[in-house]
C-alpha cells in the first residue's frame, strides 16, 4: 500500500544534522534528477544583486517580505537535515501527529506514506531533508516546470513501487500532476474528497471542504495507522474507514481512472 501525500508550505528548519544525501533518499535512482533541481534552485537563490533577488522571489512565487526563504535556499546543499516528518508542519501533518503515534503505528506510516515535493520528487517520512521553499508550480531555469519534470522522472519508478497493492492518493491537484496512476495501478487507486454536511434552514447541504480537507486527510491516515489496517483493495479500504467511524461514499469515476471516495464530515 502506498499513501500519497502533499508536502506542506510551512516547514521547520532543524538546528543540527548532516547535509542531505540524495542517494540515501527513497528511490535512490532519482538522485541525478534531484541533484539537477537542487543545483538549479541553489544557483537561482545565490544571486545577491537586487535584480537577482527580485528574480528569485518572482520565480518562487514569493513576496518581498519572504527574502529569508531565498537566503535559506541558497545554502540547501550544506544545510542541516531532519526526517521529513519533522520538517513538514502544515495542517495535514499536525492532524496526522506522527510524533504522538505509538511505535507500531509510526512504523506503519513510515512504510506506506510518500510525500511529493517540487524539490525532491518523492520522499518517505523518515528521509532526512533540509527545510526549503520550492513548490511544484515553480519553473526553474534550465529545468522548466517542475510538475512536468517530475512526471517524466517518476512514472516508471512509482509504478514499480506501487506493485500490485492499493494506492491511497491524498494529494492536492498541483502535486497530483507529478504522477497520475494509469492502467492497472489506476484501478487500485482511490482519491479522497472531503465534504462538509450541515443543516441549513432545515435542509441538509454539502459543500466541498477546502483548507480543512487537509486536516481530515491527516486524521484518516492516523486512524488507519493506529488500527494497523491492511486493506489490499479499494473496497477493503472503504470497509476499513467505515469500521473506524468515517462516513465514506463512492462517487462516479471515469473508466480507467482512480476510484473517487467522498468522506463526509459534520465538523471541520
Amino acid at each position: 500500500m502506498l499513501i500519497l501525500l502533499p508536502p506542506s508550505e510551512g516547514k521547520t528548519a532543524p538546528a543540527t544534522g548532516d547535509p542531505v544525501d540524495l542517494s540515501a533518499l527513497w528511490l535512490p535512482q532519482l538522485a541525478p534528477a534531484r541533484r539537477r533541481v537542487l543545483t538549479r534552485l541553489v544557483a537561482l537563490c545565490r544571486r545577491s544583486s537586487a535584480r537577482g533577488v527580485a528574480d528569485s522571489l518572482a520565480t518562487l512565487g514569493l513576496g518581498a517580505g519572504q527574502r529569508a526563504e531565498v537566503t535559506r535556499n541558497a545554502t540547501l546543499a550544506e544545510a542541516a537535515t531532519a526526517p521529513a516528518a519533522d520538517i513538514y508542519t502544515g495542517v495535514l501533518y499536525e492532524a496526522l501527529g506522527l510524533a504522538t503515534l505509538d511505535p507500531a503505528a509510526r512504523d506503519w506510516v513510515d512504510a506506506r506514506a510518500v510525500v511529493f515535493s517540487g524539490l525532491w520528487g518523492v520522499v518517505r517520512p523518515g528521509d532526512r531533508i533540509p527545510a526549503y521553499r520550492c513548490s511544484v508550480g515553480v519553473s526553474l531555469p534550465a529545468v522548466g516546470g517542475l510538475a512536468a519534470y517530475w512526471r517524466a522522472a517518476l512514472g516508471s519508478a512509482l509504478e514499480r513501487a506501487a506493485g500490485d497493492g492499493l494506492v491511497l492518493d491524498l494529494r492536492s491537484g498541483a502535486y497530483g500532476a507529478m504522477w497520475a496512476p494509469a492502467g492497472p495501478v489506476a484501478a487500485r487507486t482511490a482519491t479522497v474528497r472531503v465534504l462538509h454536511e450541515r443543516r441549513v434552514d432545515g435542509v441538509t447541504r454539502r459543500s466541498v471542504v477546502s483548507h480543512f480537507n487537509k486536516a481530515t486527510k491527516g486524521r484518516l491516515v492516523r486512524a488507519l495507522a493506529a488500527a494497523g489496517a491492511a486493506p489490499g483493495t479499494v473496497d477493503e479500504l472503504i470497509v476499513a474507514l467505515r469500521d473506524l467511524g468515517h462516513t465514506v461514499e463512492e462517487a462516479p469515476a471515469a473508466a480507467a481512472r482512480p476510484r473517487r471516495l467522498d468522506v463526509v464530515v459534520s465538523e471541520v
